[in-house]
């Protein structure tokens, strides 16, 4: 009975002192204490593209039986009246109206497309990810001028066991630069001053408090 319960407590042991191991040794290994996100983030560059799964409304000047809302299929290409598999996904909505013009203009005269978004899931590249500790982790379509608290509120908040004011932001249009993100300040105490923005991209990590 004896030797069952020293192996017991071994093995428990174990369990518990892992993580934390595994918590220090990252933490051993980090070059320096990162800097915090900026309040407000560098989009002037950003353009957005289309993605999978984006629905758009496609209008043909004067011709309303050409005009159409489709969703773009998983393979990135739409079909509509008398154009079929356009590639929409990975281009902007000022470049597919052009193309699609293009395939128009052999049945209409010089045809007038725009393309408008309506419902915008977007490709990762054009979403905020939440990983760890979020109630909800999931992707979210960015949208201008969002922030992380827009985000937070998308994905629930933080569990009981988030480590809100450990989290790291990664900015992937930064070729993956990290800040802190202090969310325990932002969620609980109102501090706005925590509210960075975010921009297409980027990844959230909220770790596993220790205690």
């Amino acid at each position: 009975m004896r030797l069952g319960l020293s192996r017991g407590f071994i093995k428990l042991w174990r369990m518990a002192c892992v993580p934390f191991l595994a918590c220090m040794l990252l933490a051993c290994s980090a070059t320096g204490p990162l800097p915090p996100a900026p309040l407000v983030a560098n989009t002037s560059a950003h353009v957005y593209q289309i993605g999978p799964l984006d629905t758009l409304n496609i209008v043909v000047w004067q011709n309303a039986d050409l005009s159409s809302r489709v969703t773009v299929r998983p393979d990135g290409r739409i079909s509509m009246p008398l154009v079929e598999d356009v590639q929409a996904a990975g281009r902007t909505p000022v470049d597919l109206a052009r193309d699609i013009e293009k395939s128009l203009a052999k049945f209409v005269r010089e045809p007038k497309v725009t393309v408008v978004m309506n419902s915008v899931p977007g490709a990762s590249s054009e979403q905020v990810r939440v990983v760890g500790e979020a109630a909800k982790p999931q992707a979210v379509a960015c949208r201008q001028d969002m922030t992380v608290l827009d985000v937070m509120i998308q994905v629930g908040g933080l569990t009981d066991y988030a480590d809100g004011n450990g989290a790291v932001l990664v900015r992937g249009a930064e070729r993956g630069a990290q800040y802190t993100l202090r969310l325990k300040d932002l969620l609980k105490r109102g501090d706005m001053s925590a509210n960075a923005q975010v921009i297409p991209g980027d990844i959230i990590i909220v770790p596993q408090s220790l205690f």
